[in-house]
């Protein structure tokens, strides 16, 4: 087990590459399973995560060539339809988007309850009901899904989710493609991944409209086609790395990020006293005042993301006055106020409610990370605080970030990384 030493207080100075989106290729790997005609995509990042889900779509018989170049080509010509690993399965949450596809094109499909990380009841429950509407039969029994087709295949349906939901409305999409007749989905997830996931499903032959909006419409068709689709940037790591330019008093450019991604994330940026900017090749953010501590929600997009809270949290930690962070999607996504705390931060927690009051200075601790999004925000942390910081169990951060460390290193960072 690997563990990242920090030795804080340099500020960055650079650019950063932002890689493709990882909760947008996800979803798209899935999506090779309804054709048997090959999909490429481009931008694919280099992830733990997507390396597991390369896993699971050569489980179930899809030729693999790639990566080369962030490059891959998935052929399901030959697919099978297999119930889906537990081994792998357990890794991330994601593995549940194959559903969808293998009930489409093959009339049943048997999954393992996924597992990810531990930041709060993730249920299952949102992706059956849209499954159902559509006329499948679906069964949970004994940590497993089992969902069948009526005969004949899946029939258009209308589909309302009493909260959006983007891995169930990208399960409902996927699974109406196929479907006969016309699907609507109301209440749809508006993130920029799902609109992505309609952009790659439309190159393959789908009917698809509104995607990234509250009403999806989904007309059937019999088979998709071969098709080419590039990944758009990764809104969380361009956000991400705006917190470490804001965080160190420092000056990026984020090269491939897009402003209109993270208009929430942006508003909320400029009020601390960070400036961002857009730039011909991406975004530019800097700071060279002092940080203004000020109140955030997180919320359904275009809201302030929930994977971006514990990131800035570490950066409110440091910022004149109190904040308030306020996190409604998940209810155990506060597990790294504890370690902030080993590192001086101040924050009490009151239910779904952290108030953090800024301090003049982080000091170094060694600190464990717990989920994803948490260990950056220890890493973001570490960059200014004084003396060594040591981040344990950093293989949550290779889930979800290229080459973070070097990618720190490069701008100005003293980041090593060594075997625990």
């Amino acid at each position: 087990m690997e563990r990242l030493v920090i030795q804080g207080g340099h500020r960055l100075e650079g650019t950063v590459q932002i890689c493709g989106a990882k909760n947008a290729a996800l979803p798209q790997l899935a999506a090779t399973l309804l054709s048997d005609e090959p999909l490429t995509l481009t931008n694919v990042p280099d992830l733990a995560d997507i390396r597991s889900m390369l896993t699971l779509m050569e489980h179930y018989g899809v030729v693999v060539k790639g990566p080369a170049h962030a490059t891959v080509t998935l052929d399901a010509a030959g697919a099978r339809n297999l119930e889906a690993p537990y081994d792998v399965v357990r890794r991330m949450r994601a593995t549940v988007l194959v559903l969808g596809p293998l009930l489409a094109r093959f009339g049943s499909a048997r999954v393992s309850q996924p597992g990810g990380c531990a930041i709060g009841a993730r249920p299952v429950d949102l992706h059956v009901k849209a499954l159902q509407a559509l006329g499948a039969t679906v069964s949970l029994d004994g940590g497993t899904i089992d969902a069948r087709a009526p005969e004949g295949g899946l029939v258009g349906g209308r589909i309302v989710f009493p909260t959006p939901s983007v891995g169930a409305t990208e399960t409902a999409m996927m699974a109406a493609v196929l479907a006969r007749g016309e699907t609507e989905i109301l209440n749809a997830a508006r993130d920029p991944e799902v609109c992505d996931l309609g952009a790659c499903l439309a190159a393959m032959g789908a009917q698809i409209e509104g995607a990234g909006t509250h009403r999806v419409l989904v007309r059937g068709v019999e088979r998709l086609r071969r098709a080419r689709h590039e990944i758009i940037p990764d809104r969380i790591e361009a956000g991400t790395y705006a917190v470490a330019a804001a965080i160190t008093g420092g000056h990026l450019e984020l090269t491939g990020a897009r402003l209109e991604h993270l208009s929430a994330v942006g508003a909320a940026l400029e009020a601390a006293g960070v400036q961002i900017w857009p730039t011909d090749r991406g975004l530019m953010v800097s700071r060279t005042g002092r940080l203004k501590g000020i109140d955030i929600t997180t919320e359904p997009y275009p809201g302030f993301p929930t994977d971006l809270q514990a990131q800035f949290m570490a950066l409110m930690s440091i910022a004149d006055g109190a904040s308030m962070i306020r996190e409604t999607v998940f209810e155990n996504r506060f597990m790294h106020v504890p370690e902030l705390a080993r590192l001086g931060a101040n924050v009490t927690l009151q239910g779904t409610t952290a108030v953090v009051r800024g301090v003049e200075r982080l000091k170094a601790a060694p600190v464990m990370a717990t989920d994803l999004r948490a260990s950056v925000s220890l890493v973001l942390a570490g960059l200014v605080a004084e003396g060594e910081t040591v981040v344990n169990r950093v293989y949550h951060l290779d889930r979800g970030y290229e080459a973070l460390d070097r990618k720190l290193v490069r701008c100005g960072a003293r980041i090593r990384r060594e075997d625990a």
